[in-house]
C-alpha cells in the first residue's frame, strides 16, 4: 500500500469527524440563537415544489428564491428541524439592528421612524379624538401578553353600522414585518386628512366602512417590551399566526388568542374585500394558497391584483414588485402553506382576500419607509374601490319587505364556497366578479327560489338588483326539525340541503346510490338555516343516500332523495 493512501485512509475519519463537529456545533447555535431571540433563520437549497410544500407543514417558510428557500425556526420547531439533518446556514438578523424609534408622537407621524407601542396607541387614539366624526377605535382583541389589537373605522358615519360594504386592512400578523404596520397608519392618517379635499377618498368614505388594523401580532413586533428590539415573526407562544387559521382541508393547529379574537371580529364584519401585509417578497399573492386548483373567480383575482401591481409601477422604481408574474402569483403555484388567513376568509367566511408582500426585508429600514409609500399609496386606495364595483343587491320578502339572509349562487361557476349571502340584518349583498353575463341563483329557507338571469357585469361600474324572496306557506323545509332536509325532491337539475344546527361549519359529503357505490365526496361549508345547493345533472335517474359529516364534531346525519330522468 502506497504511503500516499495511507495518508488518505487516515484523514477520512479526520474529515468526517471535522465535518460531523461543525454539524452538530450549527445545531448548537441554532439553539441558542432561537433562545435568545425568540427564532432564527435558515437558508436550505431550494428542495423542490414538493419536498417545499411537505416542509411548509412543518417549519414557517418566509420566503423562496430561485435556488434557496428561508425558513423561520421558532423554540416549538428547532429540535424537529434539527433531527432533520437539512444542509443549512443561519442567517444573520442584520435588518433590524439600529432602529430609528420615535421620541414623540409627532415624530411617529412623519412616518420614518417607528413608534413605540405606547406611541402606536396615542397614535390611533388621536385619530378618533381629531376625527370624531369620520373615525372610530376599535378592539379585535388582545394578545398573549394583553397588548391591544387595535383597528379604526374609518367611515362618513363611524357611530352606526351604515348598510354599505365593509373592507379591510390588515398588516403585521408577522411581527418582524414592519414595512405595513407604518402605511396602514398612515394610510388612515391620508384618508382623515384628506376627506375634505380630495374626491376620490371622499368618494371611498362615504361608500364603504374601511376597517384598518395595523398590527395583528403585537407581542412579535415588540417582543422585548415597548420599543421595536430584535422582533419575531411568532407570538408569544412562538406560533405563526398565518399558519393558525382553520384550514379548508379540515387540519388545524389549536387557535391562539389572537386567531381567535381575529375570527370572532371577521365574522361579525362579513368583509367583501381585504388584504393582509408582509414582507419578505414584493408580489401580490392571491388564492389559493392550499390548493393548486383555481379559484372560482380567478379571473377576478387576477384582474384586482394585476392592477393593484401594473399601479405600483406607474410610481415606483423599475424594480420594485416584478417578482413572479411581474408583481403577482397564484398563492399555490409560489408555495402552499396550511393554515393560511387568506384562504380561510375567502373559504370558509365567502370573502375576498389577498396577501400583499411589500418589501424583500422583512424588518423595513426607516428610511425606505417613505419610498414604500409613495410606492404603493395609490394601489392601496384602488385595491379598496373594488368594493363598490361587481354585483351588489338586497333581498327582502316579497310580503313584507323584510330583510331575508339568502345565498346568492352562480350555476356552472361557483365551486369551493365562492357563493355569498345576503346580511341578515338588512338583507344586502356584494358579489365581486369578473365581467361578463351571469345568471344569479338566490335561495332562502322557507322561500320559493328565483332566478335573475343576464346580470351584466361591466369593469369598474356597480350593478345594483332588488331581489323579492316569495314565501312558502307551510312547506316541509320550514318545520323545525334536528334532520337534515332535501328539496326539492324528486329533483332533476339542483337539491338544497338544509342544515341542523349541529352540522355548522365544514362538512364532508358523500352521495351513494342505490347499489351503495359512491357517486360524490367533497368538502364544503354549511351554513345555519341556508341551503346548500348539489349539483343532481350528472346522476343517472334512481333513488340516492346522502351522508353528512360535521368537520369539527364528527356527528353524522343521513338522508336520502330521488333523481329524475332529464330526458
Amino acid at each position: 500500500m502506497s504511503k500516499r493512501l495511507i495518508i488518505i485512509l487516515l484523514l477520512v475519519p479526520v474529515l468526517c469527524f471535522q465535518v460531523y463537529s461543525q454539524v452538530r456545533q450549527n445545531d448548537q447555535l441554532l439553539r441558542e440563537e432561537v433562545s435568545r431571540f425568540g427564532q432564527a433563520i435558515v437558508k436550505i437549497p431550494y428542495p423542490g415544489k414538493q419536498a417545499l410544500n411537505d416542509l411548509s407543514g412543518k417549519v414557517s417558510v418566509g420566503s423562496v428564491r430561485d435556488k434557496y428557500a428561508e425558513l423561520f425556526i421558532s423554540p416549538l420547531t428547532v429540535e424537529w428541524f434539527i433531527t432533520q439533518n437539512f444542509n443549512y446556514e443561519i442567517v444573520e438578523d442584520t435588518e433590524s439592528k439600529g432602529v430609528l424609534t420615535a421620541t414623540s408622537v409627532k415624530q411617529a407621524m412623519a412616518w420614518d421612524s417607528y413608534p413605540t407601542y405606547l406611541q402606536y396607541d396615542s397614535i390611533m387614539l388621536s385619530f378618533q379624538l381629531l376625527y370624531p366624526s369620520l373615525c372610530r377605535l376599535d378592539t379585535i382583541g388582545t394578545s398573549n401578553n394583553g397588548k391591544l389589537i387595535l383597528a379604526l373605522k374609518i367611515s362618513d358615519n363611524p357611530g352606526s353600522d351604515k348598510d354599505e360594504p365593509e373592507v379591510f386592512y390588515t398588516s403585521t400578523i408577522h411581527g418582524n414585518e414592519t414595512s405595513g404596520f407604518i402605511l396602514m397608519m398612515r394610510l388612515a392618517d391620508y384618508l382623515l386628512r384628506n376627506y375634505n379635499s380630495d374626491a376620490r377618498v371622499k368618494n371611498l368614505v362615504d361608500n364603504l366602512e374601511i376597517y384598518i388594523n395595523p398590527l395583528a401580532n403585537p407581542d412579535g413586533t415588540y417582543h422585548n417590551g415597548n420599543i421595536i428590539s430584535s422582533p419575531t415573526r411568532f407570538n408569544a407562544n412562538g406560533v405563526d399566526l398565518n399558519r393558525n387559521f382553520p384550514d379548508p382541508d379540515g387540519i388545524s393547529d389549536p387557535q391562539q388568542k389572537e386567531t381567535a379574537d381575529m375570527i370572532k371580529f371577521m365574522r361579525a364584519h362579513h368583509f367583501v374585500i381585504s388584504a393582509n401585509f408582509h414582507s419578505g417578497d414584493e408580489v401580490v399573492n392571491y388564492p389559493w394558497d392550499r390548493w393548486p386548483r383555481l379559484h372560482a373567480d380567478n379571473d377576478w383575482f387576477y384582474a384586482i391584483s394585476r392592477k393593484f401591481a401594473d399601479t405600483v409601477h406607474l410610481y415606483s422604481v423599475p424594480a420594485y414588485m416584478t417578482e413572479l408574474d411581474n408583481g403577482i402569483t397564484d398563492g399555490y403555484d409560489w408555495y402552499s402553506i396550511n393554515g393560511g388567513r387568506q384562504d380561510f376568509v375567502t373559504y370558509e367566511l365567502h370573502g375576498r382576500e389577498v396577501t400583499i408582500e411589500l418589501d424583500f426585508s422583512f424588518f423595513t429600514a426607516t428610511t425606505r419607509l417613505n419610498a414604500l409609500w409613495q410606492y404603493n399609496w395609490h394601489s392601496l386606495i384602488g385595491y379598496l374601490e373594488n368594493a363598490m364595483y361587481g354585483i351588489h343587491g338586497k333581498v327582502t320578502d316579497d310580503s313584507n319587505g323584510k330583510p331575508v339572509k339568502a345565498m346568492i349562487f352562480i350555476n356552472g361557476h361557483d365551486k369551493d364556497s365562492s357563493q355569498v349571502f345576503s346580511d341578515s340584518l338588512t338583507g344586502s349583498f356584494t358579489r365581486l366578479i369578473a365581467p361578463g353575463t351571469w345568471t344569479l341563483q338566490v335561495s332562502a329557507k322557507g322561500y320559493y327560489s328565483t332566478t335573475v338571469s343576464n346580470v351584466s357585469v361591466v369593469n369598474g361600474m356597480p350593478v345594483n338588483l332588488d331581489i323579492k324572496l316569495v314565501p312558502i306557506i307551510n312547506a316541509i323545509d320550514t318545520v323545525t326539525t334536528p334532520l337534515i332536509k332535501i328539496y326539492p325532491d324528486p329533483a332533476n337539475e339542483f337539491i338544497r340541503i338544509i342544515f341542523p344546527e349541529r352540522q355548522v361549519g365544514k362538512v364532508n359529503i358523500k352521495v351513494f346510490n342505490s347499489l351503495g357505490k359512491l357517486m360524490a365526496d367533497y368538502q364544503d361549508f354549511a351554513n345555519e338555516d341556508t341551503p346548500l345547493v348539489f349539483d343532481v345533472q350528472g346522476l343517472a335517474a334512481g333513488w340516492y343516500s346522502i351522508m353528512i359529516t360535521n368537520g369539527f364534531s364528527g356527528i353524522i346525519d343521513r338522508g336520502r332523495f330521488v333523481v329524475i330522468s332529464n330526458h
